[in-house]
């Protein structure tokens, strides 16, 4: 019997083959999705990497959980699962303020590194129909975003989950409960907490995906069980393509069932849509053999020029799990996101933190409301467009974020279990600050003017004395003049947006 059984078709699994990857051109106009990063590690509030930490005698969400629930070697990550009861989620509610705010695809988690399933698995049976709030909660979420015509997406996190997971079997080294094991020790719970004691020496930097020969083949038959049971058009892992040890090349053998799951994913939308692939694969290796065989996520951080092949950034408005102590973005920073993002060629994924009842709060609701009210106006410079000759002009950059420089710095004082995720600064953007997109075939150029201004100029539009009109986007047609291969546009007093006002430049 094959290993890691897949769909035949258009694409095998090699990267030769999969060079044949081209994005659908829905992705590429689709430009901005909302993700529910949501899951039984939700329930505390007290933010990512729950069922981790709170196994690591000292850490933050150790001493939570230990004046909160009780002790970890009597009140586990097995019990709190039982609390995430989802009692006030209305995912058709959500759908609608999502896609208000201008989102095109969603994506719902189908599984985080915590080993629990949101769905009816045949597979794992600690899942969200067994235990906690017994509702499939990814069937909820594509049911509702497919009624309102988005495409849907899946995000499995489970690469890591097999050393990720190691800390239950410790114990504590003081207190009362020295020396008594953690509850992942207790045997009849192996299905959640895996046979994974031997990567307990936490003195040694956790690897992302486990070399553990026992892990792939399990990883390939739950990842192929959400793919074939909710077919979904994006399929997101967390990390380059499993499996891989650091610095091999990409013959390793290693990669075959990484390869074979994307082969997998290609073939069985290329067999519902004559012989075409409509799907996408997204995962966050930046060698260009690696992110040629799909979509290059990057998570938390940006690119500093145009990029010839679409990518995205994933980032959250607090942190990835819901977290008391998190500071938001607010609607400013993710409308510059967004456009900067846009501008060179990627979409955004903004995860949107749900509490554990499934309601979100009145901030995250807020931002959403004034994201609409933006998109409302300026959307048309946004969707369907493609990178100008330039991505735009002016002193402000927004390249490899703050948040991703903490996390790398943490990797290398090897504090694996830091988590650190500051908040990404709010850019101070001046009336000189310009990104671009356009629609050639319209012969339409896009001109964001981030910052306030009443007069600007664009220096770097290369066709500015072929200019028949320009439009202010949400006002109307503005004064402007050409001299010396500038456009100077003259804006009115009251703008239509807050920030990032846009200029329709007709060719």
């Amino acid at each position: 019997m094959e290993t890691y059984p897949y769909l035949k078709g258009p694409f095998e699994p090699s990267f030769e083959s999969l060079y044949g990857f081209e994005c659908p051109e829905w992705f590429r106009d689709a430009k901005f999705g909302i993700w529910s990063h949501w899951g039984a590690q939700s329930v505390p509030m007290y933010g990512d990497w729950y069922a981790r930490n709170m196994y690591i005698e000292g850490s933050e969400q150790y001493r939570y959980h230990l004046r909160h629930y009780g002790h970890p070697s009597v009140f586990g990550y097995k019990d709190l699962v039982q609390l995430w009861k989802t009692e006030n989620f209305d995912p058709d509610a959500l759908m609608d303020l999502y896609v208000k705010a201008g989102a095109r695809y969603f994506f719902a988690q189908t599984a985080h590194h915590d080993n629990f399933f949101n769905y009816g698995s045949k597979l794992q049976p600690f899942n969200s129909v067994n235990y906690g709030p017994h509702r499939d909660i990814v069937g909820e979420w594509r049911a509702a975003c497919l009624k309102r015509g988005l495409k849907f997406g899946i995000s499995e996190h489970l690469g890591a989950s097999f050393e990720w997971l190691n800390t239950n079997k410790g114990c504590d080294k003081t207190g009362p409960y020295a020396g008594v094991p953690y509850d992942g020790s207790d045997k009849r719970y192996v299905q959640l907490y895996l046979d994974n004691a031997e990567y307990l020496d936490l003195t040694k930097p956790r690897r992302h995906y486990t070399l553990d020969k026992r892990w792939p083949p399990r990883w390939y038959e739950c990842v192929k069980e959400m793919v074939d049971l909710f077919r979904p058009d994006m399929l997101y892992s967390d990390g380059a393509v499993p499996f891989y040890a650091k610095g091999a090349s990409v013959d390793d053998p290693t990669y075959e069932p990484g390869l074979k799951m994307v082969a997998h994913l290609y073939n069985g939308s290329a067999l519902e849509n004559g012989g075409i692939n409509r799907c996408v694969y997204m995962q966050k290796d930046s060698r260009p053999e690696f992110y040629r065989i799909g979509i290059l996520d990057k998570e938390r951080s940006l690119e500093d020029e145009i990029k010839p092949l679409p990518w995205q950034t994933d980032t959250c408005l607090g942190n990835w799990f819901y977290d008391v102590r998190a500071e938001y973005k607010n609607h400013r920073q993710v409308i510059g996101l967004l456009v900067d993002i846009v501008s060179k060629n990627g979409n955004l994924l903004l995860n949107v933190p749900q509490r554990p009842d499934g309601t979100i709060d009145d901030e995250c609701r807020y931002t959403l409301d004034r994201l609409a009210s933006w998109i409302k106006v300026c959307g048309k410079g946004i969707y369907g467009t493609r990178p100008y000759l330039v991505f735009g002009e002016g002193p402000t950059r927004l390249g490899r974020s703050a948040e991703r420089a903490a996390a790398e710095q943490a990797a290398k004082l090897l504090l694996p279990d830091a988590n650190l995720h500051p908040k990404e600064p709010d850019a101070a953007w001046t009336a000189w600050d310009i990104r671009y997109t356009w629609k050639a075939s319209e012969g339409k150029i896009y001109a964001f003017v981030m910052g306030a201004a009443s007069c600007v100029t664009l220096t770097r539009l290369r066709e500015a004395e072929k200019v028949k009109r320009v439009r202010l986007l949400g006002c109307g047609p503005v004064p402007f003049h050409v001299q010396a291969g500038a456009l100077s546009a003259f804006l009115p007093e009251r703008l239509p947006c807050e920030m990032a006002n846009c200029l329709e430049i007709q060719i």
